[in-house]
Formats: C-alpha cells, sequence, structure tokens
C-alpha cells in the first residue's frame, strides 16, 4: 500500500481506527463501522478522502434501495417517452443506462472513496445482494450486454446504526470496527477542531454537564456530538456565563430531542 491515513486535520481518529483503515485498504476489503450516533462514521470517509486526497461518492441507503439502484438504472420510462416523440437514437439504450454510487465509483479513472451510508436502514437481503459485486468488483447489464469493472478498486466504507442484524455472509468480507463514544479527552480535541477560540472554563464546564446528562437514568435519546457542538454555539451565541452551566442546564432543547428526556431533566437536580 502506498498511502496510509494519518488522521485529518478536520476529524479526531484514535490510533487503532486509523490502523483498522489502513488495513482495510491493505486487504482491499470494505470497513464496516458502527457506533452510536455522533461518533463521527460518516465523517471518517470525508475525513479518509480529504486526508489521501480522493474523491469521495456517498450512496444514502433508505428502506427503499435496493442493491440494483447502486448499480445502474435503465430509464426504460423515459426511452418510451422519446419514442413517442421521435427522438433520435431511442435505439441507443445505453443513452437510457445511468450508473447508480456503485456504477460511478467502478468507472472513475481514478481510485475514490466510496461511502455505503447506513446499510442497516435497506431490507435484509440488501447486504447480501451486494456480495459478488464488492467481491468481484463488476457487474452486469443485460440490456447492453456490457459488463462494468471497476478500473481502480474503490476504499469502500459502510456505516451501520445496528438496527438490524446484518448477515454473517457479508460481515465475513468486511473488516470491522466500532467506533467507541469520546471520553472528555477526546471530546475536548473534538471541540478544538469545530471552535477556534473557546474560553476554557466554558469547555470544561460544559463537557462536564454533557457527560452528566448523558448519564441521567430514564434518558432515552442521549445526547451527541453534534448536539454538544450546536449547544456550545447557542452559549457562545446567548453569552452564557461558565458558572451559569455549573447549576444548570442553559438551551437544554439543543442537547436533548425528547419531551419525557427533558422532564427527566428537569426532575433532577445537578
Amino acid at each position: 500500500m502506498d498511502v496510509k491515513f494519518t488522521g485529518s486535520s478536520h476529524y479526531v481518529a484514535s490510533q487503532e481506527l486509523m490502523e483498522t483503515v489502513n488495513i482495510a485498504m491493505t486487504l482491499q476489503k470494505p470497513l464496516l463501522i458502527k457506533g452510536e450516533p455522533g461518533t463521527g462514521k460518516t465523517m471518517l470517509a470525508r475525513a479518509v478522502a480529504e486526508a489521501l486526497g480522493k474523491e469521495l461518492i456517498i450512496w444514502n441507503v433508505k428502506s427503499t434501495t435496493k442493491a440494483q439502484d447502486g448499480l445502474y438504472v435503465y430509464d426504460v420510462v423515459q426511452r418510451l417517452y422519446d419514442s413517442q416523440f421521435g427522438t433520435a437514437g431511442v435505439d441507443d439504450i445505453g443513452r437510457y443506462i445511468k450508473m447508480g454510487k456503485l456504477g460511478e465509483a467502478f468507472q472513475a479513472q481514478q481510485q475514490v472513496v466510496l461511502l455505503i451510508d447506513e446499510i442497516d436502514k435497506a431490507d435484509l437481503e440488501f447486504p447480501n445482494d451486494l456480495l459478488w459485486e464488492l467481491d468481484q468488483m463488476e457487474f452486469y447489464i443485460p440490456e447492453t450486454k456490457e459488463t462494468i469493472r471497476a478500473k481502480q478498486r474503490p476504499i469502500v466504507i459502510i456505516t451501520s446504526n445496528a438496527e438490524k442484524e446484518l448477515p454473517d455472509a457479508f460481515l465475513r468480507r468486511c473488516v470491522f470496527h466500532y467506533i467507541e463514544f469520546p471520553d472528555q479527552t477526546q471530546m475536548e480535541a473534538i471541540l478544538r477542531v469545530h471552535f477556534d477560540h473557546l474560553e476554557d472554563a466554558l469547555v470544561q464546564q460544559a463537557l462536564a454537564a454533557f457527560y452528566w446528562v448523558r448519564e441521567l437514568r430514564g434518558i432515552e435519546k442521549k445526547p451527541g456530538t453534534s448536539e454538544l457542538v450546536d449547544w456550545l454555539r447557542a452559549m457562545v451565541a446567548g453569552g452564557v456565563a461558565p458558572e451559569r452551566i455549573a447549576g444548570e442546564i442553559p438551551f437544554a432543547g439543543v442537547l436533548l430531542k425528547k419531551d419525557k428526556d427533558l422532564r427527566t431533566l428537569r426532575q433532577t437536580r445537578r
């Protein structure tokens, strides 16, 4: 392997995570990333692409997504429409074949980073349907009798929120890493990436309050990194003094997004 991922100026990665990324690239296997929301799963792909100077292609998976969507789409409706109006070239089926995100990654002249984001949102057959393409780095288009082969094997990063169990056959073909939620020291480093200048007392009080809220019994949706960043921005904009945070949680609606969690917070004294 000629290049290694050693982190990014906009992403705080642990040594273990950087090593796992590099092993996945060396083995030329997809990297499956799990972790609770707010641990930077999606941002990892952006950081890898930025650090290695490669294009990032993002395939956002939804509940209705099929594996076929990532390969190509044959726009038969447009072809029928064109045939009715006598559009030239309607017999050229290739004009109506549009590459999906996986197809784009295969056809790229230079190696790209392909993010398959939140794979567990799709149905259980989705990962298995991708096995051949991810293994062989090619797929067949029967409409044009053409095989699309990857010009450069992309760096594939797959994220999962663990909403569904993924098939064993799929897991065997991946390198796996679970991103633990950052501890207070790591989180402070993350905040320093997002903010140029922050009063140290504000950072320390905010972090202490943030982790206290996360540990409150009865909190259903624990705040993540993005909520903490937004909360700090709100307190800076509102001119909140650090000592105020020691006695209360100002702008609690930025941290907690459920009525029940806000009630739990109000009923609990620090």
